[in-house]
Order: structure tokens, then sequence, then C-alpha cells
């Protein structure tokens, strides 16, 4: 066999998790990578669409009525924060984040606003036509009992307080508040979702009813209109302010990878900052455990973006199974991102080890050069560095795979907001950044 071959091969298991090879053969027979013969060289945009405007209390409104009384002229967006294949030619699975946010300084302290506190988070169906990102589908997510979760912090002194567009009256937490980011539809038609606030892995019904929530030992969320399990390991509580979960991938086999966003702050924030080695988990759904945790480390920040030089800008907002134990990772800025190949090694998993004791000194986080002290450090190649590509916009959160040689990236638009009191006009008004969500199709020189 071929490596071309073999590489088809792995694609075809791991796309959509299984799905029909008939569909995935149709899906690639359709693909823009299909078209032409002609030698490529360079990594290239094949295709960019770009989602409508939508009002976004329209929106909400038709899936829950009355949850969302003034949008503040904000449209739909932040559909980014994830991409995952439907199985039908151009459409894809999205998640919204928690909804329009901003920071605004008062007193010199910068508090996060929530301008749309009734926005729900909502799992949206879009399909890729011509030059149009179209929304066929949406799905809200919600408590046992219905209700909206909202997009609103848990837990006061442990996640951001909460306040109005203009920084000036506090809302209250919500313990069932989600900060979703990556999607995976399972084979029943469940969704397995990630969030930043517990960190937590979700689960959710097809329908959106969040089924469990799945939080790190130690936690003591009280109050969530759903099931709540402690069943990841502690150390995940020194996550970063707004850097808990972002990626998420489906193994062939049904097992789960979720990425944490950033390094963790252990032993406390200015080691996290500095760090460049962050945390993959495996956690299996029948077992509803994690059984296996991966040390992945960064790029140099200068390597990722020449722009930047300030490592904490590193993340990872997207992980993609391409084969049984295989996955691309892409590490980013908000400018530019990569994308790597890693093969997650059994011989590489260190859950239970010291370097979940947040004792432990130096922590992993401290380790300038971890594999020198004795730390399994995933492996990791190149594929592309999407910085370097023409018609790549910034700030890319989700990842799929269109074919062996095409991915499709989506960008999160923020809704249209930035930070600061300028954010909305005198008449509370979003004062729109004019930044679109995009589906952007990149064609590689070979196949992944």
């Amino acid at each position: 066999m071929s490596p071309q071959s073999a590489g088809r091969r792995r694609v075809h298991r791991s796309v959509a998790a299984g799905l029909p090879l008939a569909v995935l053969a149709s899906l690639a027979a359709a693909s823009p990578a299909s078209a032409g013969s002609r030698q490529q060289q360079e990594p290239e945009v094949v295709r960019t669409a770009t989602l409508g405007d939508i009002p976004l209390g329209t929106f909400s409104n038709q899936l829950l009525p009355g949850t969302v009384a003034d949008d503040r002229a904000v449209d739909l967006g932040g559909i980014g924060s994830d991409l995952y294949p439907t199985g039908r030619k151009d459409e894809f699975w999205t998640v919204t984040d928690r909804g329009p946010n901003g920071q605004i300084k008062v007193d010199g302290v910068k508090r996060r606003t929530f301008p749309v506190p009734g926005f729900d988070p909502a799992i949206v169906k879009i399909k890729v036509t011509g030059t149009t990102v179209k929304v066929l589908d949406s799905i809200p997510i919600t408590t046992r009992s219905g209700k909206a979760v909202t997009g609103l912090p848990n837990q006061a002194g442990r996640d951001e307080a909460p306040y109005n567009f203009n920084a000036q009256q506090p809302l209250s937490y919500n313990p069932n508040g989600l900060d979703t980011e990556g999607i995976v539809r399972a084979a029943d038609g469940s969704f397995w979702l990630v969030d930043e606030y517990g960190p937590s892995l979700v689960h959710v019904s097809s329908a959106g009813k969040v089924l469990t929530r799945y939080v790190p030992k130690g936690l003591n969320l009280k109050g969530a209109d759903y099931p709540v399990v402690e069943a990841l390991p502690s150390i995940l509580l020194d996550r970063k302010i707004n850097r808990g979960f972002e990626g998420l991938a489906l193994l062939p086999g049904g097992d789960l990878v979720m990425a944490v966003q950033s390094p963790l702050s252990v032993p406390d924030q200015d080691a996290g900052e500095a760090s460049l080695t962050t945390r993959l988990l495996r956690f299996s759904p029948k077992k509803q455990a994690v059984t296996a945790e991966y040390a992945y480390q960064f790029d140099p920040v200068n390597v990722v973006d020449p722009s930047e030089d300030d490592t904490s800008e590193l993340k990872i907002s997207s992980v993609v199974a391409v084969g049984r134990d295989q996955l691309l990772v892409e590490e980013r800025t908000d400018k530019s991102a990569r994308l790597n190949l890693v093969r997650l090694k059994p011989s590489a998993d260190i859950l239970g080890e010291k370097w979940d004791d947040k004792t432990t000194s130096p922590s992993l986080e401290e380790l300038e050069d971890p594999a020198a002290a004795g730390v399994p450090v995933l492996g990791k190649s190149l594929v592309v560095d999407l910085g370097k590509v023409d018609g790549v916009p910034g700030k890319i959160e989700g990842v799929a795979l269109v074919d062996d040689r095409t991915i499709a990236v989506i960008n999160d638009n923020d809704f249209g907001m930035t930070d600061g009191a300028e954010a909305f006009d005198t008449q509370g008004r979003l004062v729109d950044s004019g930044i679109e969500t995009k589906v952007t199709y990149v064609r590689l020189p070979r196949d992944i």
C-alpha cells in the first residue's frame, strides 16, 4: 500500500468518527481538493464563505422565547468555537461560546461584561453554499428542566464577576452557565462539548439537554439543574481564568480527547504565563473516566506568530482526530495558527503521576525542558502554518477535515465586539468591529 493510500485510510476512518465510507467517498469526490490535478507546492485558500447578519435577539428568542429582551444590536456570531462535519457535503456542526462579552476598566481594574446576559449557548448546523454560510438548524443548550443554561460564570471567587454592558451593574452568577467551545457528535446522535469554566466535559442530548457535566474533583459546584460528576483530575482546578478546555476530538473507537487551552497556573499564575507546556486528556464515555493524560509543548510564541513576544498568548483551540491514535493540534495566537500532527503513544501517558500533584516542585509547567526531566512529551510534526497562507482570517478556533488534502477552518468573530467602553455607543448599541464569521477551505500540498 502506498503512503498516499495509507493517509486516505487514516482520514476516512476518522473524519466523523465512523461515518459510512460511501458518505466519505462522496465528500471527497465533491470537495474543492478533487478539482484539477496540477502540482501544488504551497497550501492555498480555495474557498471562503461568510455568515450573514442575523439579529441575536431574533435568533435566541426563536429557540427559547423571551430569553433576550435587548440584543443591543448584536448579531449572531461566536459560532467559530469549533467545526465538526455532519457527514454531508459542506455541512458542519458548530457551537457558540458563552455569548457577547468584553472587558472594561473601572478604577484601573478590568471587569468582565455580558451585554446580552440572557443569551444561551447553542449548537448551530451550517452549510457552506457558494460564498455564504447558511444556518440550517439550531439547538439551544438547556438544563434538565428545559431552561437556558446561559453563558454566565458559575462561582464567585473562582470565575470572573459578571457585569452589564457598561460594567456598572453586577450580574448574578449562574451554576448552570457554560462557556462552550469544542464540539463532536457521537454515533447515537448526542453531542459532547467542552467548557472553559470548570473546565468541564459536557454530554448533551440530540435536543440540547445537558445529560451530564464532568468537572474536576474538588470543584464543588452547587445548584446546577443537571447532573454534575467530579470525574476529572483535580489539578485542572488550576486552569487559567478563561483558558479551560477549548479543543475536543472524537477518536474512531469512541474515546474523547480534550485539550487544556493554555498551561495550568501551577504552582501560580506567573508559572502558567511563562510555560510552554499544556495538557491533553483522554476520556472514556464507557468508563466515564479519564484514562490517559499527555504533556504537549508549544513552539516558542514567535515561531507560531512572528509579531508576538508574549508567551501567554499561546493557546490550543482545536484538536481533530486523523486516526485511531493521531490528532491534528492547532497552536495559535489571535493572529496566527499552526497545525501539528501528534500520536498518542501509551508510553507518553502521565496520568496519576507526580505531575498531577500540585505540591510537586518544580511543577510540569515550571520545567523549561520537560523531556530532559523525564517527561514523555508528545512528539509533533508541522502540517501547515496557516499564518503564512493568504486569505486565512485571524483567531481560528475550529478545524475540520474535508478530505485527505483539504481542511476547513472557522474563526471566532467575538460577536463583533471589542474590549473597552467604546464597544457601545451612547445609546448602548454595539459599535460593530466589522469582523465577520468565515469558513475557509485550505488545500494542502500533500495528504495529511
